[in-house]
């Protein structure tokens, strides 16, 4: 039985395969894209019911193609997002293959490439590029013993409030997830406590400008003047509800209970580390240095966009953060469901190559990893913070084509 032959094999068929099939194209690099569900599945139906993008439509998209149906300044849907990326591979006329999940992959011995296992059969490639992106196994911290009686859900399970116990609710995480679930959860009439920890608080918008046309004009996309972050730091930015500054301070007066980290759970006690008002004041100290950017910015260059005095403004501080609870009965405080915001883990499991660190983490420098041949794409951070972002990862993706490229040329110098 012959095995079939490919120069470059991209994994995953979401934001991060689609933009590398694009940059493979017009390199004409010969590949395929392969994905075990549907184009852009994880939009599709691994987030909740309510979820928009977390940019505007001018700017989370590819250069290739606009959204026609809606205002640049609005929020795509989630399912509008899954019908965009179906369209630009449409458009692109993507060699994408559905329904195929990549089981293995492992190099080849005592020749260039890569024996691909997969559920259609086995596959040879001379390079391949795992665009997966990050989502891949729920991140649930084992705080809370199963013996519990209170159902624990991720937020990849969520869909809507309808789907919930009743009774009230925590929600563990406070960044564009776990803010955007817990208000509404609230909106829905249910009780909600929030755990909120370290984040980084920006505007969503300010002087007429959204959030990420400021982190263009200030030079903060590429954090070449930045301090380095920290890694696991929430993003607390969204576009839920038309796009709002994520305010602690309105969701507390809007009736969600703050608390402060989820540290531990005994006996039915849930506890939380002392430091809520710490790390509320440190969100906004970088909100307002983004202010101060922003008007430095708009003096050194005339600009006339209009000032805007009560985003200078903070509400008074709710009882929860002067007061905070530092431990929560889950019994008597009617908490029903702990919902955790609490991110992802990789699960690289099918890569059996030398391209990983000693904690398992892809090892990298913008995707072009330790193994030859092996790239990473869609990462957070894989090369800035527009990494984790739609136009991001398109140019992420040009740079590893480029790479690509020119591998195949040095390969193939020489050769009749």
């Amino acid at each position: 039985m012959s095995v079939e032959e490919i120069n470059t094999l991209v994994v995953g068929a979401g934001q991060a395969g689609i933009a590398m099939s694009e940059h493979l194209s017009l390199m004409d690099v010969p590949h395929i894209v392969l994905e075990r569900h549907r184009i852009a599945e994880r939009w599709r139906s691994e987030r909740w019911d309510s979820l928009v993008a977390n940019g505007p439509a001018w700017h989370d998209r590819f250069p290739g193609m606009q959204f026609d149906d809606m205002s640049p300044d609005s929020f795509p849907a989630k399912e509008r997002m899954a019908a965009y990326f179906e369209g630009y591979a449409e458009m692109l006329k993507a060699p994408v293959r559905t329904g195929v999940d990549v089981q293995r992959v492992e190099r080849l011995a005592g020749r260039r490439g890569f024996a691909v296992t997969t559920s259609a059969g086995v596959i040879h490639a001379a390079n391949v590029v795992a665009a997966t992106g990050p989502f891949h196994t729920p991140a649930i911290p084992g705080i809370v013993a199963g013996h519990i009686r209170v159902e624990q859900l991720h937020s990849s399970a969520y869909k809507h409030p309808g789907q919930l116990a009743a009774g009230a609710v925590l929600v563990v995480g406070a960044g564009a997830s776990g803010s955007q679930i817990a208000e509404e959860l609230c909106r829905a009439g249910k009780t909600v406590y929030l755990s909120v920890g370290e984040h980084y608080r920006p505007p969503r918008a300010y002087r007429g400008r959204d959030y990420c046309w400021w982190l263009g004009a200030l030079g903060l996309w590429d954090e070449v003047r930045i301090t380095p972050k920290k890694k696991h730091v929430a993003f607390a930015v969204s576009g839920y509800d038309g796009g709002k500054t994520i305010d602690f301070r309105r969701l507390a007066q809007a009736g969600i209970t703050l608390v402060g980290l989820t540290q531990a759970c005994h006996d039915g006690v849930m506890t939380f580390a002392p430091g809520l008002a710490a790390n509320v004041a440190e969100g906004d100290r970088a909100y307002f240095d983004v202010l101060r950017e922003a008007d430095a910015y708009i003096a050194r260059n005339g600009l006339p966009f209009p000032p805007e005095p009560d985003a200078w403004t903070l509400l008074p501080d709710p009882d929860c953060l002067t007061d905070p609870i530092l431990a929560l009965d889950l019994e008597e405080a009617g908490i029903a469901t702990i919902l955790w915001a609490t991110g992802f883990q990789f699960d690289f499991s099918w890569l059996h190559v030398n391209a990983f660190d000693a904690r398992g983490e892809p090892f990298h420098k913008r995707g072009i990893s330790a193994e030859s041949g092996i790239y990473f794409l869609g990462l957070p951070n894989l090369v800035n913070r527009a990494s984790s972002f739609i136009y991001g990862v398109w140019h992420d993706a040009k740079f590893i084509a480029d790479h690509i490229t020119l591998q195949n040329a040095y390969l193939s110098y020489g050769k009749p």
